[in-house]
């Protein structure tokens, strides 16, 4: 009974480690989507977010500023994204595919450049890392110990979930965002400037894909690699489907995907299975998810269109 509790206790630190750079992510692509604008480049936000997250700790020993200029740097390719796909009227897909490309082209770039033509950043100390909360509220090694002792970014993950959920619903910003991504010719007429809540929209996933992917960095991995995300930034956009656009279904999607992570980890421990086989279960849960409930979820109306203001 004691190892089913500490095994038990294992695989919730680990979900709760695994699922928030997913809802970090998640939660821009809501915003992005319920706006109109498709952004498949989180994968690409997360990445240089990752990277900037691990420069900026290796050199200020901050992780709470290296945290910030994550979020910042996938912001910046948030707002490339939105002068394509809003100003230009750009095919959103491909632009979000560019995005995937050039952001972790240029993380390697400058990894490269400012770390002897190595693509993988130094290793990150331990004291420069995020903090963990409840270090020494719990016995070490208990099963609350076990279950609550994680980054005090993981709880601000589940924060900015009820955070959306209440500007998505309960404020006149979050009614816009709604009716833009609707209805957005509707919304011109009424005076509500279509452009620039999109462009709010894709600079904030941006932001909150690259907070995720420093999250990554300062947290779990301790370095940046070109492998670092694999595949997370796809993950989530699965999660944000499988929640119908909305935050708190999100959340339950991401919750799904870190608890088969946190699975992974425990069954990685044993040794008693391929970890090929291993590695797949995220991925092969992300593909069910989506044939289950890509057909169910409904897509806002104007999502994937360009909206060319009336002259």
């Amino acid at each position: 009974m004691d190892v089913i509790i500490k095994n038990l206790g294992l695989i919730i630190n680990a979900t709760l480690v695994a699922t928030p750079p997913l809802l970090y992510a998640a939660l821009g692509s809501c915003f992005s989507e319920r706006s109109g604008v498709v952004n498949i480049g989180i994968e690409g936000m997360m990445t240089i977010g990752a990277f900037t997250g691990a420069v900026v700790a290796y050199f200020s020993h901050n992780a709470w500023l290296a945290f910030l200029c994550g979020g910042l740097a996938g912001a910046f390719f948030g707002l490339l994204h939105a002068i394509a796909c809003v100003s230009f009227c750009a095919d959103q897909t491909i632009s979000g595919t560019a995005i995937n490309f050039l952001a972790p082209g240029f993380a390697i770039f400058l990894s490269k450049a400012m770390f002897n033509q190595s693509s993988d950043t130094p290793p990150i100390d331990a004291a420069w890392k995020l903090p963990k909360m409840f270090n020494d509220v719990f016995e070490p090694g208990s099963f609350l110990s076990n279950v609550f002792n994680t980054y005090s970014a993981a709880y601000l993950a589940f924060i900015a979930v009820a955070v959306a959920w209440f500007i998505f619903y309960k404020t006149k910003l979050g009614l816009r965002i709604r009716a833009v991504g609707e209805h957005p010719k509707a919304c011109d007429t009424l005076g509500i400037n279509v452009f620039r809540v999109r462009y709010f929209c894709v600079i904030l996933s941006g932001f909150l894909a690259g907070i995720g992917g420093a999250y990554v960095t300062l947290a779990t991995v301790n370095q940046f690699r070109p492998i670092v995300i694999v595949g997370q930034g796809f993950i989530a956009i699965a999660a944000v489907i499988f929640g119908k656009f909305r935050p708190q279904g999100a959340m339950i999607g991401c919750l799904i995907f870190g608890l088969c992570n946190g699975v992974k980890i425990l069954a990685s421990a044993g040794n008693k299975v391929s970890p090929n086989l291993i590695s797949m279960i995220p991925y092969v849960v992300t593909i069910i998810a989506l044939i289950l409930f890509v057909g169910k979820a409904r897509v806002p109306a104007a999502n994937g269109k360009p909206y060319e203001k009336s002259k």
